[in-house]
């Protein structure tokens, strides 16, 4: 039995499948401060049904050994499940334009570390 949705992770999760079927999410693990969205970590993960909640996220980004307060995800593609290497290929990518630019931010969907969703506003000095 599929656990219900708890948080805006969940529901993501739950609505990304039910649109797509199984899916590649690509996903960067942040640290946010008052000011700044600091990449982490990244990795990608096949998705093959709706049954993944957020503690199962939070229990494998316990893996990557770094404190963490947010993480952002991103579909690898529209083709939904990607290869390996696709996956590779494009987290590569997406990390170096991550970089560069922290607004890509905006393009994915970000969640704090209770899985709740955010939003990355642009700051302007005073």
């Amino acid at each position: 039995m599929t656990a219900p949705a708890a948080t805006d992770f969940d529901d993501w999760l739950l609505a990304t499948h039910a649109e797509a079927g199984p899916f590649t999410m690509l996903f960067v693990l942040v640290r946010i401060t008052e000011t700044t969205v600091e990449p982490l970590r990244s990795a990608y993960l096949h998705v093959v049904g709706d049954e993944t909640r957020w503690p199962e996220m939070r229990a494998l980004f316990a893996g990557a050994g770094v404190a963490w307060s947010g993480a952002v995800f991103f579909r690898a593609g529209r083709e939904g499940l990607v290869e390996d290497g696709t996956a590779r290929a494009r987290l590569a990518a997406l990390m170096r334009k991550l970089h560069e630019d922290r607004s890509l931010i905006r393009d994915g969907e970000f969640f704090n570390a209770d899985g709740l969703r955010l939003r990355l506003d642009e700051v302007t000095p005073h």
